[in-house]
C-alpha cells in the first residue's frame, strides 16, 4: 500500500514565493495544510487555488506551537515541512517515493539551500558556494549556503516541534530513540536573501523570540548558541553573543561550534590569546573546519607569529582546496615569516583565482609595498581597480598615490580623475587631485590586509 505524503506549513504574507512552493511538490504531495497565522496578502487564495485545506489559527509568538498546530490537521503517512519562501527540488520527486518506503526511520534530515547574495557570506560556521544551481528561481544569486534540518517525517503522536524559534522536530525523534536518516535532496530557500528592510524586522523579531526561548530553556544550549549567533552576525554585539557562546559550551563542554564562535567573537574583540584557547578547544571537541583553522592563523598573524599563522592557514587550505581568500592569507603570512618570492606568488595566484574578490588584491598589494616593490603595488592597485565589481573611492586614492610614490605623476592624474567621475562628490579624491596637479610628494594610502 503506498505511503501518503502531507505537505504541513505555517504561512504569514506568504503571497510573493508561496505558488511556486506549492507547484513544486504537486507530483508528490497527496494532500497540502496550512495554518495561516494572520495573513492580510492573497497567501489564503493562493493556497486554496492549489487544493490545499487551509485554517486560521491565533500567532503567539512561538513558532513550534504553530506548526504542532498544522500537524493536528494532518492524517496518518509521512509529512513534508516546508515554508512559503522555499521549493522543492525539481528532481526530489523520485527520492522522496523511495524514502518513503523505508522501514524502521523515523524522520529524514534534508539539506537546505539557502540562497544569498555574496559568495563570502555564510550560515553558523559554513561558507557559501558559488551557485550552480539549474533551477531558474536560483539563477540571479550569486551564492548559496547549505544546512540541515529534518523535513520528512512521520505522523506520529511523540513527533512534535521544539523550540520556539529555529524550531525542529529533530530533537523529539532522537529523545523517542528513534532513527534519523539522510535524505538525497535539496530545498532551496530564498528567505535570507530578501531586501535589507525585511531582514532587519525579521532579525529583530527572531532577537525577541531568541531571547524568550533562553527564559524558557536556560538549560539549552543550543538555545543560547542560536542567540549568540544573532547577536554577532546581526547585531554585531559581540560581548553579549561571547556571554551566550560560553553559556552554551558550559552547559555543553563538546559544544565544538560554541568553542568556535566564542574563539571567532574573541578574535574579533582582539582578544588573541583567549580566542585562540577558545579555537583550540573546538577542534578538541571535534569542530575541526577550514573556518576554525583560519581563525587560528588570523589569531597568530594579528600577534605577528607568522609562522604558526601560516601552518593553520595551510591547514585550512587543505581543509578547503581552492579557497582563493584563504590562499592569500597564507601568502601574505609567509611573506611576513621571511620568505618573500614564495608569499607574493600565492598571493599572485590567489588574485589570480578570484580577480573579483576584493581582499586578494589588497593582501597583494601591502605584501609589495612591505617587500618596497610600490610600482608592482601600483599596477596591482590598478588590477583591483578592473576586476573587482564596485571599487570604492579609496581604491582609487590608494592607486593614486602609489602611483605618485613611483614617481609616475601622469598615472597617478589619470586615475583620481577616473576616480571622480566615479564619485564626483568624493572630496578626499578632488583633494588628491588638486595635489597631483601641483606635483608634490603624497602619502601612501594601503590600506589593511585583514
Amino acid at each position: 500500500m503506498k505511503e501518503s505524503l502531507t505537505l504541513s506549513m505555517i504561512v504569514r504574507d506568504g503571497a510573493p514565493w508561496l505558488a511556486a512552493c506549492l507547484d513544486s511538490v504537486r507530483e508528490i504531495a497527496d494532500k497540502i495544510v496550512i495554518a495561516d497565522t494572520g495573513s492580510v496578502d492573497d497567501s489564503i487564495a493562493i493556497a486554496r487555488s492549489r487544493g490545499a485545506t487551509v485554517f486560521v489559527i491565533p500567532w503567539h509568538d512561538d513558532f513550534a506551537a504553530a506548526r504542532n498546530a498544522a500537524l493536528e490537521r494532518v492524517s496518518p503517512g509521512w509529512v513534508l515541512s516546508l515554508d512559503a519562501d522555499e521549493q522543492l527540488d525539481q528532481h526530489a520527486v523520485p527520492q522522496v517515493a523511495a524514502l518513503l518506503k523505508t522501514k524502521n526511520v523515523a524522520g529524514y534530515q534534508v539539506t537546505i539551500r539557502n540562497y544569498v547574495h555574496s559568495v563570502s557570506d555564510r550560515l553558523w560556521d559554513r561558507p557559501a558556494r558559488r551557485n550552480d544551481s539549474a533551477l531558474p528561481a536560483a539563477a540571479k544569486y550569486p551564492a548559496y549556503v547549505e544546512h540541515q534540518n529534518v523535513r520528512l517525517f512521520r505522523k506520529a503522536a511523540n513527533i512534535r516541534f521544539v523550540g520556539r524559534v529555529h524550531e525542529s522536530v529533530g530533537p523529539s525523534i532522537e529523545q523517542s530513540g528513534q532513527a534519523l536518516g539522510e535524505a538525497g535532496f535539496v530545498i532551496h530557500h530564498f528567505g535570507l536573501a530578501g531586501d535589507p528592510q525585511s531582514q532587519a524586522r525579521k532579525n529583530n523579531f527572531y532577537r525577541q523570540l531568541g531571547q524568550q526561548k533562553v527564559r524558557e530553556m536556560p538549560d539549552n544550549a543550543q538555545a543560547h548558541f542560536e542567540l549568540g549567533l544573532l547577536e554577532m552576525d546581526s547585531f554585531h554585539n559581540l560581548e553579549e553573543s561571547c556571554q551566550l557562546f560560553s553559556r552554551a559550551r558550559t552547559l555543553n563542554p563538546r559544544f565544538g561550534l560554541a568553542w568556535f564562535f566564542e574563539g571567532l567573537a574573541l578574535e574579533k574583540l582582539g582578544r588573541h590569546a583567549a580566542a585562540l584557547r577558545c579555537l583550540a578547544e573546538a577542534e578538541q571537541a571535534g569542530c575541526r573546519t577550514a573556518l576554525v583553522s583560519e581563525t587560528r592563523g588570523d589569531a597568530h598573524y594579528n600577534t605577528s607569529q607568522f609562522a604558526s599563522a601560516c601552518e593553520c592557514y595551510a591547514t585550512a587550505m587543505r581543509r578547503d582546496p581552492g579557497n582563493a581568500s584563504l590562499q592569500s592569507k597564507f601568502g601574505l603570512a609567509t611573506l611576513r615569516a621571511g620568505d618573500r618570492n614564495r608569499g607574493i606568488r600565492a598571493l599572485r595566484r590567489a588574485a589570480a583565482d578570484a580577480p573579483q574578490t576584493p581582499d586578494v588584491h589588497d593582501r597583494l598589494i601591502l605584501a609589495l609595498v612591505c617587500a618596497g616593490d610600490v610600482r608592482s603595488a601600483a599596477n596591482a592597485a590598478n588590477a583591483k581597480l578592473k576586476s573587482v565589481p564596485e571599487a570604492m573611492p579609496s581604491d582609487f586614492l590608494r592607486a593614486a598615490s602609489l602611483w605618485a610614490k613611483a614617481g609616475e605623476w601622469r598615472n597617478a592624474a589619470e586615475i583620481t580623475q577616473k576616480g571622480l567621475r566615479a564619485f564626483p562628490e568624493d572630496q578626499n579624491l578632488q583633494k588628491a587631485a588638486d595635489e597631483i596637479a601641483s606635483a608634490p610628494s603624497i602619502p601612501i594610502l594601503v590600506g589593511q590586509a585583514k
